[in-house]
C-alpha cells in the first residue's frame, strides 16, 4: 500500500513544548512551568457574559468574520491602545492567534517563498511556514541586543525571494521588546525592499518597568504592508477561549477569509460575546494580572540570580530564558535529567530554534507558591550539578 501521508510532514519536527507538556502529565507530584497559562481564571464579568449568550439563546453560527460588536470593540481597543486605525472590514476574529498566524502564511505565500523568522522563536512558525509550501530563513537574535531585530541583521539574510518579516514582541520565549529606534528601522527596512510583515503582539498588553508596546503597524507606511495579530488567551486568560483576531488592509483580510470561511466558518460565537466585554471593560483585569506577573518576573529573576544562572530581564510577556551553558549538558538533556532527578518541567532553549540551545524557557504565569517550590527544587539540582 502507497504512503498516503503528506511528505512535507516529514520536515516538521515535534513541538519541543508538546513534548515536555506530555512528559509532565505522565509524571506524578511534577511541578510544571514550561506552559505559556495564565494561572489565573477568565475575569468573571467575561465568563458571565459568555453564559448569558447561551442563556439567550445565542448558540448559532455567526458571520465567517466575525461579530460586527467584536470586530468594532477590536477596532477601539487597537485604536486607544496602540493608535492603530482598522474598520471592521480589516479585522477578521480567528480560533485563536494560532489559527491567524497559519491563514496568514497559507494566504500569502507562493512556493518557494521566504520568510525572515527571527530566533529564538514561537515554535508554530516555522512549521506553518513549511506547510503552506514556503521557506522559512531563521535569524538568530543576540541576547546582548535584548533580542531586538536590527537593521545589520535583516540585512545578512535578505535574499531575492524574501517576501515576510514575521515579528513576535513581545517574545516569546525570551521576553525581548523592540523600542521606536529599533522598530523604525525594520519599517525602513522593509519599505526599502518592499517585504510585508507579519505582527504576532498576542503579548502586547504584558510589559513592564514603565515600557509601553509599540505596534509596528502603527509606524507610517506599515498599515498596507503589515498583518497585526493579536487575541485574548493571555491579556484577559482566556486561552481555553480560543479567540483571537488578525488585521490588515480589507484586501489581506478577505484573503484570510477566503481560507478561514471554508475550514472554521466562524469562531464560537460564546466566545465572541465574551470578548467583547472583555475589550470594553476588562481593562482593570489586565492591570491586575499584570501587577502579579510583575511581582513574579522580580522573584523569579532574583532566584536565578542567586543561583549562578546569568539570564536576561525580559520587558514583556510572562517567560524568563536563562543560560545553561555552563554545565555541559544539552538544553534538552538538562530539562530531561531536572524532570526524571527533581520533577520539575521547564522546556529546552532547543524547542525554539537552533539559536535557543544553551537557553531554556521557564513561565512564571504560575502561582507564587508553585514558583517557590520549582525554583527550591531547580536550586538542589543546579548544587548538584556544580
Amino acid at each position: 500500500m502507497r504512503n498516503f501521508i503528506n511528505p512535507s510532514l516529514s520536515n516538521i519536527k515535534p513541538s519541543g513544548i508538546e513534548k515536555f507538556f506530555d512528559i509532565a502529565s505522565k509524571t506524578p507530584g511534577v511541578v510544571s512551568l514550561g506552559v505559556g497559562e495564565p494561572d489565573f481564571d477568565t475575569p468573571w464579568h467575561i465568563s458571565d457574559e459568555g453564559i448569558s449568550s447561551i442563556e439567550q439563546g445565542n448558540t448559532f453560527y455567526t458571520t465567517s468574520p466575525g461579530l460586527i460588536e467584536l470586530r468594532n470593540a477590536i477596532g477601539g481597543f487597537l485604536k486607544r491602545k496602540y493608535g492603530l486605525n482598522y474598520n471592521s472590514e480589516e479585522i477578521l476574529v480567528t480560533v485563536g492567534g494560532s489559527e491567524a498566524i497559519d491563514l496568514a502564511f497559507r494566504a500569502l505565500l507562493s512556493p518557494g517563498d521566504e520568510v525572515i523568522i527571527p530566533e529564538p522563536a514561537y515554535v508554530s512558525y516555522t512549521p506553518c511556514v513549511l506547510l503552506a509550501g514556503g521557506k522559512p530563513v531563521p535569524l538568530v537574535l543576540k541576547e546582548e541586543n535584548g533580542f531586538q531585530l536590527t537593521k545589520e541583521s535583516l540585512e545578512s539574510v535578505l535574499t531575492p525571494r524574501t517576501k515576510i518579516l514575521m515579528m513576535n514582541y513581545p517574545n516569546n520565549p525570551t521576553g525581548g521588546e523592540m523600542d521606536l529606534s529599533h522598530l523604525q528601522e525594520v519599517a525602513d527596512f522593509c519599505i526599502e525592499h518592499d517585504i510585508f510583515v507579519i505582527s504576532d503582539e498576542i503579548y502586547s498588553e504584558l510589559t513592564y518597568q514603565g515600557i509601553k508596546h509599540i505596534s509596528i503597524g502603527s509606524l507610517d507606511g506599515m498599515k498596507e504592508r503589515s498583518l497585526i495579530i493579536n487575541g485574548f488567551s493571555k491579556s484577559y486568560s482566556m486561552t481555553g477561549w480560543r479567540l483571537g483576531y488578525a488585521c490588515s488592509t480589507k484586501n489581506i483580510i478577505s484573503a484570510l477569509l477566503q481560507i478561514h470561511q471554508y475550514t472554521i466558518m466562524c469562531a464560537s460565537i460564546v466566545s465572541q460575546y465574551a470578548g467583547v466585554e472583555a475589550l470594553n471593560n476588562g481593562d482593570k483585569d489586565i492591570e491586575k494580572m499584570k501587577e502579579e506577573y510583575a511581582k513574579r518576573r522580580l522573584y523569579v529573576l532574583k532566584r536565578l540570580k542567586d543561583m549562578g544562572l546569568t539570564c536576561y530581564q525580559p520587558q514583556g510577556a510572562f517567560y524568563v530564558f536563562p543560560s545553561i551553558k555552563k554545565f555541559g549538558l544539552t538544553s534538552e538533556d538538562f530539562c530531561l535529567k531536572l524532570i526524571k532527578e527533581e520533577k520539575v518541567a521547564i522546556i529546552p532553549g532547543s524547542a525554539f530554534g537552533d539559536c535557543g540551545e544553551g537557553y531554556v524557557r521557564i513561565s512564571y504565569a504560575y502561582s507564587l507558591n508553585d514558583l517557590r517550590t520549582a525554583l527550591d527544587r531547580l536550586a538542589r539540582f543546579i548544587r548538584k550539578q556544580i
